[in-house]
């Protein structure tokens, strides 16, 4: 097992940081790693980590549902259900800043389940997934291949959409990756980024047991502030910023299982996704998860 140190922050390259907290990883391996924060931009980290060739062992779990398509266990049944409602919004969404049906790509595609929905609303469809066994389900449900993540093979302004479902803050070459995604897309194109969000009110509530910091596999903590800085650093402007409501009841459904001394369960997590929500809607929009929508900038 080898890990890195982050030396030099990855938005705004200054190189001081501080402790935030130290984090178990409750899905795999139960290592504690610790999420420190530039001082100059905010931005959280988690700082020793994996390096690239080290972490596909924190995968290697049936409960990591984007790759294994399980459906063991209540949470993950309730992931399968609320996924079939989230495909249709993120095609609608896709289908409203691209006036007919073009070219996407979904970078870190899972099983490819979102894919093979724009693929049946009459787009043409490229994805890029690292994990085999996820891999292989994605060209199972689309009938195409999917490359392992040499963006090297597509041109230039190939593509209308591109698309990263919770799979930015998975990604070891921050910088080097948006380089290369801006590259693909059209002048007119637009780059659709998920993320959780380290400022949502759940992420308050839970602290230590939050389930969307999912150390080490999370590298990154954003909140709309870090991605704002980080795009603009790639002359990518904002168009706009959604929500993923749902998110804030499936991660406080995990972080209840996390906080066995609690014993909350089910009731207690839609309470606390509930209340996430509510006092999001009423301070800014910082929601459990947001979807950031962006275009290339003129002078790009």
């Amino acid at each position: 097992m080898s890990y890195e140190r982050v030396e030099q922050c990855p938005v705004c390259g200054q190189n001081d940081f501080r402790p935030r907290m130290t984090v178990e990883d409750y899905s795999v391996s139960h290592e504690q790693f610790a999420i420190v924060q530039c001082t100059n931009c905010t931005l959280l980290l988690t700082n020793p980590r994996p390096d690239a060739a080290s972490i596909g062992r924190y995968y290697e779990s049936n409960d990591y549902v984007s790759h294994s398509d399980t459906r063991q266990g209540l949470i993950n049944q309730i992931y399968q259900v609320a996924r079939s409602f989230t495909l249709r919004r993120k095609v609608a969404l896709i289908n409203r800043f691209v006036a007919k049906p073009g070219r996407v790509l979904d970078y870190g595609c899972g099983t490819g389940y979102f894919l093979a929905a724009c693929q049946k609303a009459g787009w043409q469809i490229a994805g890029v997934e690292p994990n085999a066994t996820a891999r292989q389900l994605a060209e199972q449900h689309t009938g195409q291949p999917i490359g392992a993540g040499n963006l090297g093979q597509f041109e230039s302004g190939s593509f209308d959409v591109i698309t990263l479902w919770h799979v930015l803050e998975h990604v070891h070459e921050l910088n080097g990756t948006l380089a290369e995604l801006t590259r693909l897309l059209k002048p007119n194109g637009v780059l659709i980024v998920a993320v959780p969000n380290a400022a949502s009110p759940d992420a308050q509530y839970y602290r230590e047991q939050w389930a969307a910091y999912d150390v080490p596999r999370h590298l990154y903590h954003f909140t709309d502030k870090t991605i704002g800085l980080l795009f603009g650093k790639h002359q990518l402007r904002l168009r706009q910023t959604l929500p993923l409501p749902l998110d804030a009841y499936y991660v406080s459904m995990l972080s209840e299982k996390y906080r066995a001394e609690r014993n909350g369960g089910l009731l207690a997590a839609v309470k606390s996704g509930y209340k996430s929500n509510t006092q999001a809607k009423q301070k800014g929009g910082q929601y459990s998860s947001l979807i950031f929508v962006a275009g290339k900038s003129p002078s790009a």
